[in-house]
């Protein structure tokens, strides 16, 4: 049964008038009745009608995109890309032609303001929604956000998952698009053994994140297979090793984590031969450290990222990385938020990583 503002009214024990005073935050209100009336929301799930309410259509001309961080090359170049296909160029008369606005709702990687985004669009009657970039595996998290997904896709909103797996309950999803993050971090441990690195240490993104989990999975899945998953000498070759753990810092995804964590690599493993980043944007600050501790790249020591962010190229020496076609992958995610592109079979796509070798990784030295 659909939720009315006289439900909500009834629930918070106030006027309807004040109800949409709230929710349109166009007139002063007591803070605690303000309190009252978004509580009595959130309790009964009611979805304010938009702008576009009065319209026939039961969607808005809105689409939402989901980012972590905007100034992350990573998100934003998926995010930009996405609307190119939701914004169009339009007819150059500046008249909309069937082209959406698309919105950038910035989380800062809250799980819970992920949530929030949501039920904003979800007030707003988003004709569709893409979440970009790798999910929190929480079991909690992942159970709301299935729910929220559900919700908005029996309104009409289209979802679309950009750069992260679906979720355990998908079938609210119009597609996945996921990166071989496993793949990709197989291929470069690879690389490194195949150069002769016996002792690579790894800095890690969060552990809570689906990015995170796959590429780290991929490099142990590389060490396993050449027998290098155990301290020289140990026979212990199980799976999350004592000494992978030791060769494992894990932060967030940027340059200062990528700087401290490299120092504790060192610190703990100082016969480390090479260092695989998260990203490339870790990987410059694992260079930075590793410089200032003296040492060379790629002569005493090897450097690695993922990724293939425009600056990767042009890091000194340019960086070794795996390029994900994030580009590519946004603009697909826009089409099939717009309906331009027909979902692939079975709603999911897992788009492959290829790997680029520059001269920042080398074989080790004597």
């Amino acid at each position: 049964m659909t939720v009315t503002l006289a439900d909500v009214a009834a629930r918070a024990r106030v006027s309807p008038a004040t109800v949409s005073r709230v929710l349109n935050g166009n007139y002063p209100v007591a803070a605690s009745t303000r309190e009252r009336v978004l509580r009595a929301v959130d309790d009964l799930d009611y979805v304010l009608n938009g702008p576009a309410s009065s319209l026939a259509a039961a969607t808005s001309d809105l689409v939402g995109i989901l980012v972590n961080d905007i100034a992350d090359p990573f998100f934003g170049i998926m995010a930009g890309a996405a609307q190119t296909q939701i914004g169009g160029p339009g007819d150059g008369s500046g008249r909309a032609g069937g082209e959406k606005l698309a919105v950038i709702c910035n989380t800062g990687g809250s799980p819970e303001r992920e949530l929030t985004y949501l039920t904003l669009l979800q007030r707003q009657r988003a004709a569709a929604v893409v979440l970009t970039g790798g999910a929190v595996e929480d079991p909690a998290h992942q159970a709301a956000m299935s729910a929220k997904l559900t919700k908005l896709a029996d309104a009409g909103t289209r979802i679309v998952f950009c750069g992260r797996p679906p979720l355990p309950e998908g079938d609210a999803l119009v597609a996945a698009l996921a990166f071989d993050n496993r793949g990709g971090g197989r291929r470069l441990a690879e690389h490194l053994i195949s150069l002769g690195h016996r002792r690579i240490g790894y800095v890690a993104g969060p552990p809570e994140r689906t990015t995170t989990r796959h590429r780290l999975e991929g490099h142990r899945e590389a060490l396993r297979a050449a027998g290098l998953d155990a301290a020289p000498g140990v026979a212990d070759g199980g799976r999350g090793s004592e000494d992978q753990d030791r060769l494992t810092v894990h932060g967030p995804y940027d340059r200062r984590s990528g700087y401290e964590a490299t120092l504790e690599l060192l610190r703990r493993a100082p016969d480390v031969t090479a260092i695989v980043a998260a990203n490339d944007t870790v990987a410059l600050g694992a260079c930075a450290a590793v410089r200032d501790q003296g040492m060379r790249i790629p002569q005493d020591i090897s450097v690695a990222g993922f990724d293939d962010l425009p600056f990767s190229v042009d890091a000194v020496p340019a960086l070794t990385t795996v390029r994900l076609p994030l580009f590519e992958a946004g603009a697909r995610a826009g089409r099939l938020a717009m309906g331009k592109e027909n979902p692939p079979p079975g709603g999911i796509a897992t788009i492959a990583a290829e790997l680029m070798i520059r001269g920042s990784t080398a074989a080790p030295r004597g």
